[in-house]
């Protein structure tokens, strides 16, 4: 297998280099044992990407990655930009998402596709919505409820995200960069298959019995903290204990409460199990919010991964 020449790209190149590879993605027609993709936004829409990141896992588990800008047609909030480096700059002149997705829909239709944590699926549904495109037959796999399977000792001990999982399981990659990020995640699905001997497949499959989500929490936040006045609500479930989350909020200044009110201005959104929702698609915090949006109020909803790197962004 050589990716690298099927995308376009030549001598594999050094992780800051690759940050600026601008492939031309074509269509292989090789089958890989899976894809792991991974995406950053230019602002708090999820339809807003601006990279996307492919890592090709073959028979015997090599990976070659490859990753592009994509023009998201947005704005670029500062915040975004401080977390992954990427601007109008880099975009400019580049493949819409429009365009992009038409080469990698035919190839991500093949086989598993894993992402870590449900925030690149809902943004690429976002971004097929946005665009007017079909999302097409994919079947999605998330490498954090197969690192829970394999580390459970890390549920409310340092949690699934690549942040811990990087320092946990010595992974070497570049965090915020699509195509490293979605390197780690092909790397903890077979790390984890090594560990337990079980294949990734049999390992993101869910009980049958109904997901066990936290406790409900409340907290004060410190009141001379650069986020005081934020009140925050968690839904879903969360790589980390909320517990944990509530600490993190409540340290640089957010309110912690468990119903969405008139005074809600965070909702974080975990990965949600269908099978407990009453036949929705969303928990009843989150239609709450988005009616109290419909109605005025000024309410951002956000994913885990975007929480964590608003609080403490070591803990991405």
């Amino acid at each position: 297998m050589n990716i690298l020449k099927i995308f376009g790209l030549g001598k594999a190149r050094d992780t800051e280099k690759k940050k600026h590879i601008q492939p031309t993605i074509t269509s292989p027609q090789e089958k890989f044992r899976f894809i792991a993709i991974d995406v950053e936004t230019a602002n708090s829409d999820p339809s807003s990407i601006c990279q996307i990141g492919l890592a090709f896992v073959d028979p015997d588990n090599g990976i070659e990655v490859v990753c592009t800008f994509v023009d998201p047609k947005q704005p670029f909030d500062s915040f975004n930009t401080s977390l992954h480096g990427i601007g109008p700059n880099h975009v400019r002149g580049k493949p819409t998402f429009k365009e992009a997705y038409s080469h990698i829909a035919p190839i991500l239709a093949r086989q598993p596709v894993v992402q870590h944590s449900d925030f690149d699926r809902r943004a690429i549904s976002a971004a097929c919505a946005h665009w007017r495109i079909s999302g097409g037959a994919v079947s999605w796999v998330d490498s954090v409820a197969v690192a829970r399977k394999a580390w459970p000792e890390f549920i409310g001990n340092g949690g699934h995200g690549l942040a811990h999982l990087k320092e946990a399981l010595q992974l070497e990659f570049v965090h915020h960069n699509a195509g490293e990020d979605a390197k780690a995640a092909a790397q903890v699905v077979i790390l984890a298959e090594q560990r337990t001997k079980i294949d990734f497949l049999q390992l993101a499959q869910k009980g049958s019995s109904k997901r066990n989500y936290a406790k409900q929490t409340s907290r004060d936040g410190v009141p001379t903290g650069e986020l005081a006045g934020h009140v925050a609500v968690f839904t879903g479930s969360l790589t980390i204990s909320r517990e944990e989350a509530a600490s993190f909020a409540a340290n640089v200044g957010i309110n912690v409460r468990t119903t969405v009110t008139a005074k809600t201005t965070l909702l974080i959104v975990g990965d949600q199990d269908l099978s407990v929702l009453a036949g929705h698609q969303k928990s009843s915090k989150h239609r709450k919010a988005e009616q109290c949006i419909a109605e005025g109020q000024s309410i951002r909803i956000m994913a885990e991964a975007e929480f964590l790197a608003l609080v403490d962004p070591e803990q991405i």
